[in-house]
Order: structure tokens, then sequence, then C-alpha cells
């Protein structure tokens, strides 16, 4: 006898659709006061984002409370350096973002994005060209939005 709620249900349904999700068992999820309560541990930072975002899409989910860990397979490990040469290369093809206000820092996987830009769509778009990279565990978006 199953002690989850129609939402926890859904949510759960919602992930085991998404073909981005290799394996949605590994999400333990809760629901308190409209708040859906994500915790497990999996394989990629995109993986990641796609149990927020399909969490997110839920009716009568008001806010994600993400506690989801990442933990890359060997095969998915990249050295610090030539992750940051993937995204700082990545920000450069991206005629969204001014590459030469965004700094990219990367230690044991995490990405941390620093810099200055003139709006939030560029802040949004060096995010999300860094977040889809293999070998990314987590990323913190400290760019800056300031009018020039």
């Amino acid at each position: 006898m199953s002690t989850a709620t129609p939402i926890e249900d859904a949510i759960r349904e919602s992930l085991s659709l998404d073909p981005r999700i290799s394996d949605p068992e590994q999400v333990a999820v809760s629901f308190e006061d409209g708040t859906a309560i994500l915790r497990g541990t999996l394989g990629s930072f995109s993986q990641r984002r796609a149990v927020v975002s399909d969490t997110r899409k839920v009716e009568d989910v008001n806010d994600v409370d993400d506690q989801l860990q990442v933990r890359l397979l060997n095969d998915d490990r990249r050295d610090d350096a030539d992750l940051r040469g993937i995204a700082l290369q990545m920000l450069v093809w991206d005629r969204e973002v001014p590459s030469d206000l965004v700094d990219v820092k990367v230690s044991d996987g995490w990405v941390t994005l620093t810099g200055e830009v003139g709006y939030q769509f560029e802040s949004d778009a060096a995010y999300d060209d860094v977040a889809g990279l293999l070998g990314v565990v987590g990323i913190t978006n400290e760019i800056v939005v300031v009018n020039f």
C-alpha cells in the first residue's frame, strides 16, 4: 500500500516519461505545502535540470526544493582545465553571450560563472551553454547584470 500523495505520483510519472532521465527511481519525491522535495543522486547535471524542470510543470507544485546530487561515472569525468576550455569555447560560439565579459572557473567539475553583462538573457544563455556539458556536476552563476 502506497502512502504517496497524488501529486507525488504525478511527479514520479512525469519523471518516468522523460527520456533524458536514465534512472528516475533514483529520485525520492515528497510534497509538503506546495513544495516538491527532491532527493537522490543522478549521473549528470543535465539529468538534474530535467528532473527539476519536469517537477515544476506538475500541477499544484509551487516550488521545488532541489536536494539532488550529481555523481559522475568515470567515463563522464573531465579534467577541470579541459572542462573550463570547453565551457569558454561554448560561450564564444553563443551570439547571445558577450564572452569577453564572462569568465569560467572549474573545481572538481563544479563550474562558477563570473562577470558582468547588460541583460539577464545573456546570463541565462551562459548558464544554459555550460549546463549541458559532460563533466559538469553543478553550476554557480555569479554573473551580475548591470546597466552599462
